[in-house]
Protein backbone atom coordinates (compact mmCIF):
# COMPACT_ATOMS: atom_id res chain seq x y z
CA UNK A 1 0.00 0.00 0.00
CA UNK A 2 1.24 3.48 -0.89
CA UNK A 3 0.63 6.91 0.73
CA UNK A 4 -0.11 9.88 -1.19
CA UNK A 5 -0.01 13.38 -0.08
CA UNK A 6 1.94 15.88 1.65
CA UNK A 7 1.99 15.61 5.06
CA UNK A 8 1.19 18.29 7.15
CA UNK A 9 1.74 20.21 10.53
CA UNK A 10 0.02 17.98 13.19
CA UNK A 11 -1.22 21.34 14.89
CA UNK A 12 -3.89 21.13 11.31
CA UNK A 13 -7.10 19.17 10.77
CA UNK A 14 -6.93 17.07 8.03
CA UNK A 15 -8.33 14.12 5.91
CA UNK A 16 -8.15 10.30 4.79
CA UNK A 17 -9.83 9.20 1.89
CA UNK A 18 -9.86 6.88 -0.99
CA UNK A 19 -7.18 8.21 -3.91
CA UNK A 20 -6.30 6.41 -7.13
CA UNK A 21 -2.59 5.42 -6.76
CA UNK A 22 0.05 3.70 -9.09
CA UNK A 23 -2.19 3.59 -11.67
CA UNK A 24 -5.82 3.59 -10.32
CA UNK A 25 -5.59 1.05 -7.01
CA UNK A 26 -7.19 2.70 -4.54
CA UNK A 27 -5.27 3.82 -0.79
CA UNK A 28 -5.37 6.37 1.54
CA UNK A 29 -4.43 10.20 0.42
CA UNK A 30 -3.16 12.43 2.87
CA UNK A 31 -3.57 16.04 2.60
CA UNK A 32 -5.21 19.59 4.93
CA UNK A 33 -8.72 20.48 4.62
CA UNK A 34 -7.91 22.94 1.52
CA UNK A 35 -5.40 20.82 0.08
CA UNK A 36 -5.78 18.75 -3.04
CA UNK A 37 -3.65 15.58 -3.30
CA UNK A 38 -0.16 16.33 -4.35
CA UNK A 39 2.97 13.72 -4.80
CA UNK A 40 2.60 10.37 -3.74
CA UNK A 41 5.20 9.46 -1.54
CA UNK A 42 5.70 5.43 -0.77
CA UNK A 43 6.30 4.11 2.57
CA UNK A 44 9.20 1.64 2.87
CA UNK A 45 12.39 1.61 4.82
CA UNK A 46 14.60 4.70 5.30
CA UNK A 47 10.99 6.65 3.94
CA UNK A 48 10.31 9.79 5.75
CA UNK A 49 8.61 10.88 9.07
CA UNK A 50 4.95 11.45 8.78
CA UNK A 51 2.88 13.46 10.47
CA UNK A 52 -0.49 12.21 10.53
CA UNK A 53 -3.26 14.52 11.37
CA UNK A 54 -6.51 13.02 12.20
CA UNK A 55 -9.67 14.98 11.11
CA UNK A 56 -12.99 14.34 13.24
CA UNK A 57 -15.06 16.71 10.57
CA UNK A 58 -16.80 14.19 8.68
CA UNK A 59 -20.14 15.05 6.57
CA UNK A 60 -21.09 11.16 6.55
CA UNK A 61 -19.75 7.60 6.48
CA UNK A 62 -17.93 5.68 8.89
CA UNK A 63 -14.75 6.75 10.39
CA UNK A 64 -11.01 5.07 8.88
CA UNK A 65 -8.90 3.09 10.99
CA UNK A 66 -6.13 5.54 11.94
CA UNK A 67 -2.57 4.46 9.91
CA UNK A 68 -1.25 2.90 12.53
CA UNK A 69 -3.89 0.31 12.96
CA UNK A 70 -4.15 -0.34 9.07
CA UNK A 71 -0.32 -0.89 9.42
CA UNK A 72 0.21 -2.22 12.83
CA UNK A 73 2.32 -0.69 14.88
CA UNK A 74 5.33 -3.46 14.82
CA UNK A 75 5.69 -3.40 11.32
CA UNK A 76 5.26 0.66 11.25
CA UNK A 77 8.71 0.38 13.69
CA UNK A 78 10.19 -0.73 10.73
CA UNK A 79 9.32 1.23 7.89
CA UNK A 80 8.27 4.71 9.10
CA UNK A 81 7.49 6.86 12.13
CA UNK A 82 3.66 7.76 12.01
CA UNK A 83 2.79 10.63 14.27
CA UNK A 84 -0.91 10.44 15.46
CA UNK A 85 -2.75 14.08 16.24
CA UNK A 86 -6.10 13.01 18.06
CA UNK A 87 -6.38 9.48 17.92
CA UNK A 88 -5.81 7.47 20.83
CA UNK A 89 -2.33 5.10 20.60
CA UNK A 90 -1.15 3.59 23.54
CA UNK A 91 2.37 4.49 24.57
CA UNK A 92 3.34 1.34 25.76
CA UNK A 93 6.67 0.48 27.54
CA UNK A 94 6.78 -2.08 24.81
CA UNK A 95 6.32 0.03 22.24
CA UNK A 96 8.45 2.43 23.11
CA UNK A 97 11.07 0.33 23.28
CA UNK A 98 10.36 -1.18 19.35
CA UNK A 99 10.52 2.07 17.95
CA UNK A 100 13.41 3.35 19.68
CA UNK A 101 16.75 2.41 17.33
CA UNK A 102 14.33 4.62 14.52
CA UNK A 103 13.49 7.70 17.06
CA UNK A 104 17.51 7.92 17.52
CA UNK A 105 18.16 7.80 14.00
CA UNK A 106 15.18 10.72 13.34
CA UNK A 107 16.08 13.04 16.25
CA UNK A 108 18.40 15.81 15.41
CA UNK A 109 21.67 15.93 16.76
CA UNK A 110 20.85 18.91 19.38
CA UNK A 111 17.52 16.86 20.18
CA UNK A 112 19.87 13.70 21.27
CA UNK A 113 22.25 15.76 22.68
CA UNK A 114 19.40 16.75 25.53
CA UNK A 115 19.18 15.03 28.53
CA UNK A 116 16.16 15.50 30.93
CA UNK A 117 16.71 16.56 34.35
CA UNK A 118 16.06 13.79 36.63
CA UNK A 119 13.97 16.16 38.84
CA UNK A 120 11.76 16.59 36.19
CA UNK A 121 10.93 12.56 37.33
CA UNK A 122 9.27 14.26 40.78
CA UNK A 123 6.32 16.64 39.10
CA UNK A 124 5.03 13.82 36.71
CA UNK A 125 4.81 11.82 39.97
CA UNK A 126 7.08 9.21 39.59
CA UNK A 127 8.90 9.75 42.79
CA UNK A 128 7.09 9.56 46.19
CA UNK A 129 7.78 13.03 47.78
CA UNK A 130 6.06 14.44 51.13
CA UNK A 131 7.21 17.98 51.10
CA UNK A 132 8.77 19.36 47.65
CA UNK A 133 11.30 22.40 47.95
CA UNK A 134 12.74 21.45 44.70
CA UNK A 135 10.20 23.61 42.14
CA UNK A 136 9.65 27.75 42.43
CA UNK A 137 6.00 27.07 42.06
CA UNK A 138 3.33 29.42 43.43
CA UNK A 139 1.17 28.91 46.52
CA UNK A 140 -2.63 27.50 44.55
CA UNK A 141 -4.01 29.29 48.00
CA UNK A 142 -3.42 32.34 46.70
CA UNK A 143 -4.66 32.15 43.26
CA UNK A 144 -7.20 35.37 42.33
CA UNK A 145 -9.92 32.20 41.33
CA UNK A 146 -12.64 34.35 42.23
CA UNK A 147 -11.12 37.50 40.30
CA UNK A 148 -10.26 35.90 37.21
CA UNK A 149 -13.82 34.24 37.13
CA UNK A 150 -15.40 37.49 37.47
CA UNK A 151 -13.08 38.68 34.55
CA UNK A 152 -13.97 35.86 32.00
CA UNK A 153 -17.46 36.18 32.90
CA UNK A 154 -17.46 40.11 32.19
CA UNK A 155 -15.56 39.42 28.89
CA UNK A 156 -17.74 36.93 27.46
CA UNK A 157 -20.91 38.77 28.46
CA UNK A 158 -19.56 42.19 26.92
CA UNK A 159 -17.15 41.66 24.34
CA UNK A 160 -17.84 37.52 24.24
CA UNK A 161 -18.10 36.98 19.81
CA UNK A 162 -14.61 38.80 20.00
CA UNK A 163 -13.09 36.97 22.39
CA UNK A 164 -13.88 34.05 21.08
CA UNK A 165 -12.98 34.20 17.01
CA UNK A 166 -9.47 34.78 15.48
CA UNK A 167 -7.90 37.48 16.03
CA UNK A 168 -4.15 39.17 17.25
CA UNK A 169 -3.08 40.66 20.51
CA UNK A 170 -5.90 42.79 22.48
CA UNK A 171 -4.80 46.06 22.76
CA UNK A 172 -5.97 46.31 26.41
CA UNK A 173 -3.46 43.93 27.31
CA UNK A 174 -0.53 46.04 25.59
CA UNK A 175 -1.81 48.82 27.24
CA UNK A 176 -1.41 46.87 30.69
CA UNK A 177 2.08 45.97 29.99
CA UNK A 178 2.77 49.71 29.39
CA UNK A 179 1.36 50.40 32.56
CA UNK A 180 4.00 47.70 34.10
CA UNK A 181 6.85 48.86 32.00
CA UNK A 182 6.01 52.41 33.37
CA UNK A 183 6.73 51.44 36.98
CA UNK A 184 10.01 49.86 35.65
CA UNK A 185 10.97 52.96 34.50
CA UNK A 186 10.63 52.33 30.77
CA UNK A 187 7.85 54.43 28.19
CA UNK A 188 7.56 51.71 26.33
CA UNK A 189 5.80 51.88 22.60
CA UNK A 190 3.41 49.22 20.78
CA UNK A 191 6.35 48.42 18.86
CA UNK A 192 8.75 48.27 21.72
CA UNK A 193 6.28 45.14 23.19
CA UNK A 194 5.95 41.29 22.13
CA UNK A 195 3.56 39.58 24.26
CA UNK A 196 3.77 35.66 23.91
CA UNK A 197 2.69 33.06 26.09
CA UNK A 198 5.04 32.88 28.94
CA UNK A 199 8.04 34.65 29.58
CA UNK A 200 9.25 30.83 28.30
CA UNK A 201 8.12 31.11 24.97
CA UNK A 202 10.05 33.93 24.51
CA UNK A 203 13.08 32.82 25.90
CA UNK A 204 12.72 29.75 23.29
CA UNK A 205 12.68 32.32 20.78
CA UNK A 206 16.51 34.06 21.72
CA UNK A 207 18.22 31.37 20.40
CA UNK A 208 16.04 31.14 16.91
CA UNK A 209 16.83 34.48 16.75
CA UNK A 210 20.57 34.90 17.83
CA UNK A 211 22.15 31.70 17.81
CA UNK A 212 23.67 29.59 15.37
CA UNK A 213 25.52 25.99 16.26
CA UNK A 214 29.03 27.32 18.22
CA UNK A 215 28.22 30.61 18.92
CA UNK A 216 29.15 32.04 22.55
CA UNK A 217 25.99 32.87 24.72
CA UNK A 218 27.02 34.19 28.44
CA UNK A 219 24.94 33.61 31.15
CA UNK A 220 24.96 33.57 35.21
CA UNK A 221 27.02 30.55 37.32
CA UNK A 222 24.34 29.91 39.17
CA UNK A 223 21.37 30.65 37.26
CA UNK A 224 18.13 29.27 35.55
CA UNK A 225 18.65 26.30 33.67
CA UNK A 226 15.12 26.04 32.25
CA UNK A 227 16.16 29.37 30.04
CA UNK A 228 19.92 28.12 29.57
CA UNK A 229 18.61 24.87 28.23
CA UNK A 230 17.09 26.09 25.19
CA UNK A 231 20.06 28.15 24.53
CA UNK A 232 22.27 24.78 24.73
CA UNK A 233 19.50 23.06 22.79
CA UNK A 234 20.42 25.47 20.25
CA UNK A 235 24.20 24.59 20.08
CA UNK A 236 25.32 27.90 22.02
CA UNK A 237 28.63 27.38 23.54
CA UNK A 238 27.45 28.76 26.87
CA UNK A 239 30.35 30.79 29.22
CA UNK A 240 29.44 31.26 32.82
CA UNK A 241 30.23 34.42 35.02
CA UNK A 242 30.15 34.09 38.88
CA UNK A 243 27.26 35.83 40.56
CA UNK A 244 27.87 36.38 44.52
CA UNK A 245 25.89 38.63 46.78
CA UNK A 246 25.53 41.70 43.95
CA UNK A 247 24.51 39.68 41.74
CA UNK A 248 26.96 39.30 38.46
CA UNK A 249 30.52 40.00 39.15
CA UNK A 250 30.36 42.30 36.08
CA UNK A 251 34.53 42.54 36.81
CA UNK A 252 35.09 38.96 35.70
CA UNK A 253 32.28 39.57 32.55
CA UNK A 254 34.71 42.32 31.63
CA UNK A 255 37.58 40.10 31.53
CA UNK A 256 35.73 37.38 29.31
CA UNK A 257 34.73 40.00 26.72
CA UNK A 258 38.55 41.17 26.21
CA UNK A 259 39.30 37.44 25.85
CA UNK A 260 36.27 37.13 23.16
CA UNK A 261 37.42 40.44 21.22
CA UNK A 262 41.13 39.44 20.95
CA UNK A 263 40.20 35.71 19.45
CA UNK A 264 37.53 37.73 17.14
CA UNK A 265 34.44 36.13 18.59
CA UNK A 266 31.55 38.16 19.21
CA UNK A 267 28.78 37.16 22.10
CA UNK A 268 25.39 36.55 20.81
CA UNK A 269 23.90 37.81 23.98
CA UNK A 270 24.17 38.04 27.88
CA UNK A 271 21.20 36.57 30.28
CA UNK A 272 20.98 37.89 33.76
CA UNK A 273 18.61 37.85 36.27
CA UNK A 274 19.14 41.04 38.27
CA UNK A 275 16.23 41.10 40.72
CA UNK A 276 15.87 38.18 43.05
CA UNK A 277 17.59 36.36 41.44
CA UNK A 278 16.98 32.19 40.43
CA UNK A 279 18.19 30.97 42.68
CA UNK A 280 20.79 33.05 44.65
CA UNK A 281 17.97 35.54 45.23
CA UNK A 282 20.71 38.69 45.05
CA UNK A 283 19.76 41.81 43.66
CA UNK A 284 22.38 42.96 40.94
CA UNK A 285 23.93 46.23 42.58
CA UNK A 286 24.07 49.74 40.86
CA UNK A 287 27.37 50.10 40.19
CA UNK A 288 27.43 46.64 38.73
CA UNK A 289 24.26 47.40 36.32
CA UNK A 290 26.08 50.69 35.35
CA UNK A 291 29.09 48.84 34.43
CA UNK A 292 27.16 46.13 32.80
CA UNK A 293 25.45 48.84 30.46
CA UNK A 294 28.71 50.12 29.96
CA UNK A 295 30.12 46.80 28.28
CA UNK A 296 27.22 45.66 26.64
CA UNK A 297 27.63 49.30 24.72
CA UNK A 298 31.61 48.94 24.25
CA UNK A 299 31.30 45.03 23.15
CA UNK A 300 28.32 45.62 21.22
CA UNK A 301 26.29 42.97 22.88
CA UNK A 302 22.85 42.26 23.85
CA UNK A 303 21.63 41.75 27.55
CA UNK A 304 18.76 40.15 28.13
CA UNK A 305 17.22 40.90 32.02
CA UNK A 306 14.78 38.25 32.76
CA UNK A 307 12.55 39.95 35.63
CA UNK A 308 10.34 37.06 36.47
CA UNK A 309 10.58 38.31 40.15
CA UNK A 310 11.17 42.06 39.65
CA UNK A 311 8.05 42.40 41.99
CA UNK A 312 7.88 40.46 44.68
CA UNK A 313 9.82 42.76 47.06
CA UNK A 314 9.99 41.78 50.31
CA UNK A 315 12.65 44.71 51.65
CA UNK A 316 14.14 48.17 50.28
CA UNK A 317 13.46 50.49 47.91
CA UNK A 318 13.25 49.58 43.84
CA UNK A 319 16.61 49.58 42.03
CA UNK A 320 15.85 50.80 38.24
CA UNK A 321 15.57 47.72 35.60
CA UNK A 322 18.48 47.63 33.38
CA UNK A 323 15.89 48.56 30.10
CA UNK A 324 15.35 51.74 32.52
CA UNK A 325 18.44 52.57 32.53
CA UNK A 326 19.78 51.57 28.94
CA UNK A 327 19.71 54.82 26.50
CA UNK A 328 21.09 52.77 23.50
CA UNK A 329 18.97 49.72 22.89
CA UNK A 330 21.11 46.69 23.76
CA UNK A 331 18.55 45.62 26.63
CA UNK A 332 15.79 43.17 25.78
CA UNK A 333 13.55 42.96 29.22
CA UNK A 334 11.52 39.56 29.93
CA UNK A 335 8.64 39.82 31.91
CA UNK A 336 6.03 37.39 32.89
CA UNK A 337 2.20 37.23 34.68
CA UNK A 338 3.37 33.82 35.68
CA UNK A 339 4.53 35.06 39.26
CA UNK A 340 2.18 37.86 40.14
CA UNK A 341 -0.97 36.34 38.61
CA UNK A 342 -1.19 32.38 38.41
CA UNK A 343 1.43 29.83 36.61
CA UNK A 344 -1.52 29.10 34.48
CA UNK A 345 -2.01 32.57 33.05
CA UNK A 346 0.88 31.90 30.38
CA UNK A 347 1.27 35.41 29.50
CA UNK A 348 4.86 36.93 29.40
CA UNK A 349 6.41 39.62 27.58
CA UNK A 350 9.82 40.88 25.72
CA UNK A 351 10.18 44.42 25.78
CA UNK A 352 13.31 46.33 23.68
CA UNK A 353 14.59 47.88 20.47
CA UNK A 354 12.04 47.49 17.78
CA UNK A 355 13.87 45.80 15.13
CA UNK A 356 14.97 42.97 18.08
CA UNK A 357 10.91 42.48 18.62
CA UNK A 358 10.22 42.89 14.63
CA UNK A 359 13.05 39.15 14.33
CA UNK A 360 11.32 37.45 17.91
CA UNK A 361 7.75 38.08 16.09
CA UNK A 362 8.78 36.43 12.93
CA UNK A 363 10.34 33.61 14.51
CA UNK A 364 7.03 33.01 16.78
CA UNK A 365 5.70 29.78 14.87
CA UNK A 366 2.28 29.77 17.42
CA UNK A 367 1.40 33.45 16.26
CA UNK A 368 -0.09 35.93 18.42
CA UNK A 369 -1.57 35.40 22.05
CA UNK A 370 -5.14 34.47 21.62
CA UNK A 371 -7.98 37.96 21.48
CA UNK A 372 -9.58 35.93 24.72
CA UNK A 373 -6.92 35.10 26.94
CA UNK A 374 -5.69 38.96 26.14
CA UNK A 375 -8.86 39.95 27.28
CA UNK A 376 -9.73 37.93 30.41
CA UNK A 377 -5.92 39.05 31.93
CA UNK A 378 -6.64 43.05 30.86
CA UNK A 379 -9.54 42.75 33.18
CA UNK A 380 -8.32 40.88 35.70
CA UNK A 381 -5.69 43.86 35.60
CA UNK A 382 -7.98 46.86 35.54
CA UNK A 383 -9.73 48.18 38.55
CA UNK A 384 -6.44 47.84 40.86
CA UNK A 385 -7.08 44.20 41.09
CA UNK A 386 -3.49 43.33 40.20
CA UNK A 387 -1.73 45.82 42.57
CA UNK A 388 -3.61 44.27 45.52
CA UNK A 389 -3.22 40.79 44.23
CA UNK A 390 0.68 41.76 44.28
CA UNK A 391 0.70 43.31 47.44
CA UNK A 392 -1.00 39.81 49.22
CA UNK A 393 1.77 38.42 47.39
CA UNK A 394 4.45 40.00 49.07
CA UNK A 395 3.15 39.32 52.35
CA UNK A 396 2.07 35.82 52.12
CA UNK A 397 5.45 35.06 50.60
CA UNK A 398 7.40 37.35 52.73
CA UNK A 399 5.92 35.04 55.62
CA UNK A 400 7.08 32.25 54.65
CA UNK A 401 10.60 33.38 53.65
CA UNK A 402 11.65 34.64 57.17
CA UNK A 403 9.70 31.65 58.40
CA UNK A 404 11.72 29.24 56.40
CA UNK A 405 14.73 31.33 56.96
CA UNK A 406 14.22 30.52 60.71
CA UNK A 407 13.86 26.89 60.34
CA UNK A 408 17.39 26.99 58.87
CA UNK A 409 19.02 29.11 61.62
CA UNK A 410 17.24 26.48 64.30
CA UNK A 411 17.90 23.13 62.60
CA UNK A 412 21.04 23.41 60.05
CA UNK A 413 24.70 23.12 60.86
CA UNK A 414 26.03 26.66 61.81
CA UNK A 415 28.78 26.02 58.92
CA UNK A 416 25.91 25.64 56.13
CA UNK A 417 26.10 29.48 54.36
CA UNK A 418 22.76 30.38 53.92
CA UNK A 419 21.31 33.52 51.75
CA UNK A 420 18.60 35.79 52.74
CA UNK A 421 16.96 37.45 49.69
CA UNK A 422 14.91 40.53 48.87
CA UNK A 423 12.25 38.64 47.46
CA UNK A 424 11.32 36.04 44.82
CA UNK A 425 10.75 32.15 45.84
CA UNK A 426 14.34 30.83 46.65
CA UNK A 427 16.64 30.71 49.53
CA UNK A 428 20.22 29.51 48.32
CA UNK A 429 22.64 27.52 50.83
CA UNK A 430 26.02 26.30 50.40
CA UNK A 431 27.45 23.26 52.12
CA UNK A 432 31.01 23.23 53.97
CA UNK A 433 33.04 20.82 52.32
CA UNK A 434 33.18 17.56 51.35
CA UNK A 435 29.43 17.59 52.05
CA UNK A 436 27.21 16.80 48.84
CA UNK A 437 24.24 17.79 48.09
CA UNK A 438 23.41 15.20 45.54
CA UNK A 439 24.14 12.81 48.76
CA UNK A 440 22.61 14.79 50.59
CA UNK A 441 19.17 14.96 48.11
CA UNK A 442 19.79 10.56 48.21
CA UNK A 443 19.08 10.81 52.13
CA UNK A 444 16.33 13.19 52.31
CA UNK A 445 14.16 11.98 49.34
CA UNK A 446 13.82 8.48 50.84
CA UNK A 447 12.05 10.80 53.53
CA UNK A 448 9.97 12.55 51.30
CA UNK A 449 11.68 15.98 51.09
CA UNK A 450 13.60 16.94 48.18
CA UNK A 451 15.33 20.12 46.72
CA UNK A 452 17.23 21.75 43.96
CA UNK A 453 20.67 20.39 43.72
CA UNK A 454 23.23 23.55 42.64
CA UNK A 455 24.60 21.05 39.97
CA UNK A 456 21.37 22.08 37.87
CA UNK A 457 21.81 25.77 38.26
CA UNK A 458 25.50 25.41 36.38
CA UNK A 459 25.92 25.58 32.90
CA UNK A 460 29.24 24.02 33.30
CA UNK A 461 28.14 21.07 35.82
CA UNK A 462 29.46 22.85 39.17
CA UNK A 463 27.17 23.39 42.33
CA UNK A 464 27.25 20.23 44.24
CA UNK A 465 28.29 22.42 47.20
CA UNK A 466 24.93 23.89 47.01
CA UNK A 467 21.18 23.40 47.17
CA UNK A 468 18.28 25.87 46.45
CA UNK A 469 15.38 25.47 48.50
CA UNK A 470 12.31 27.06 47.01
CA UNK A 471 9.64 28.18 49.98
CA UNK A 472 6.55 29.81 47.96
CA UNK A 473 4.44 26.36 47.42
CA UNK A 474 4.70 24.31 50.64
CA UNK A 475 1.77 25.58 53.72
CA UNK A 476 4.01 26.48 57.18
CA UNK A 477 3.34 23.17 58.48
CA UNK A 478 5.31 21.23 55.74
CA UNK A 479 8.16 23.99 55.66
CA UNK A 480 8.78 23.37 59.29
CA UNK A 481 8.96 19.55 59.26
CA UNK A 482 10.95 19.51 55.91
CA UNK A 483 13.79 21.67 57.21
CA UNK A 484 14.02 19.49 59.94
CA UNK A 485 14.55 16.69 58.34
CA UNK A 486 16.85 18.44 56.06
CA UNK A 487 18.81 19.55 59.25
CA UNK A 488 18.96 16.18 60.66
CA UNK A 489 20.39 14.54 57.43
CA UNK A 490 23.08 17.26 57.45
CA UNK A 491 24.41 17.10 61.01
CA UNK A 492 24.21 12.91 60.03
CA UNK A 493 26.28 13.63 57.08
CA UNK A 494 28.75 15.44 58.88
CA UNK A 495 29.06 12.89 61.63
CA UNK A 496 27.54 15.13 64.31
CA UNK A 497 24.21 14.97 66.38
CA UNK A 498 21.98 17.58 65.80
CA UNK A 499 20.90 20.21 68.31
Amino acid sequence: MALGGTPTNPAQLGWFGPCPVDGGASSLALGSPDEPVAAKRPLGPGGPALFVPECRWRLGGDPLPGLATVFGIPALSQLVLVIVASVGLSSSPALKIRMRPLLETLFARRAQAVIPPPVGAEIAGAVPVVTSFTFGLADPRLFPKADLARATAEVLAEDGDAALNYGGTFAGLIEVVQQLMRARGVEAQPENLLIGYGSGQILGLLPQVFVEPGDVVIVEGPTFMGAVSRFAAAGARLISIPVDGEGMVVDRLEEVLRELARQGIPPRFIYTIPTFHNPRGCTLSWPRRQKLLQLAAEYGVVVVEDEAYYDLRFVGDPLPSLAALDKEGWVLHVGTFSKIVAPGVRVGWACGHPEIIRRLEMFRSEGSLGPFLGRVVARYCGEGRLESHIQLLIRRYREKCHLMLEAIAQCFPPEVKVEAPGGGFFIWCELPPPLSANTLLSATRALGVTFLPGTHCFADGQGDHALRLAFSYQPEERILSGIQILGEQLYKLMGQRSI
